[in-house]
């Protein structure tokens, strides 16, 4: 079965967003924007982006891209319902999904070099929630 997922990004992050595309094509990706590189404004498509992931089933995951991944990170954890992880290396993707159970990466254009990017990714999308310990305090992120 083929994974659906949503992604959006800012200008500086739609490069980065097509290169995703064009590479992982086995995903079934949904495209919230933008088309093209002209100035954009990033919490317009965290927002849009974290409500698709938010009133979806608890598996659906969405990807933001921006600068410095900072911007979307802030954004999309503005959302209930959305745990964003801004992630720079492998392991931090791992962690991610291991221990905070994050439904949303949050990737920097200009910071992280391309290749680094699609192995995030490829780590986030392939890693599950342990549960146990994390749980508990997943839910009580889900509280406030």
């Amino acid at each position: 079965m083929t994974q659906r997922i949503y992604i959006a990004s800012d200008h500086a992050g739609f490069a980065l967003k097509e290169s995703l595309k064009d590479r992982f094509q086995d995903i079934a990706w949904v495209d919230l924007g933008p088309f093209d590189d002209q100035r954009v404004d990033y919490p317009d498509f965290a927002r849009h982006l974290t409500l698709k992931v938010s009133q979806s089933d608890f598996k659906t995951l969405g990807v933001l891209i921006c600068g410095s991944g900072q911007g979307m990170a802030i954004a999309a954890n503005k959302q209930g319902g959305i745990r964003a992880a801004l992630c720079w290396n492998e392991e931090v993707a791992k962690l991610a999904r291991e221990h905070n159970d994050a439904n949303v990466l949050c990737l920097s254009s200009r910071l992280v070099d391309t290749e680094t990017n699609f192995l995030i990714f490829q780590t986030f999308l392939n890693t599950e929630f342990e549960g146990g310990r994390h749980l508990e305090r997943v839910k009580k992120i889900e509280k406030d």
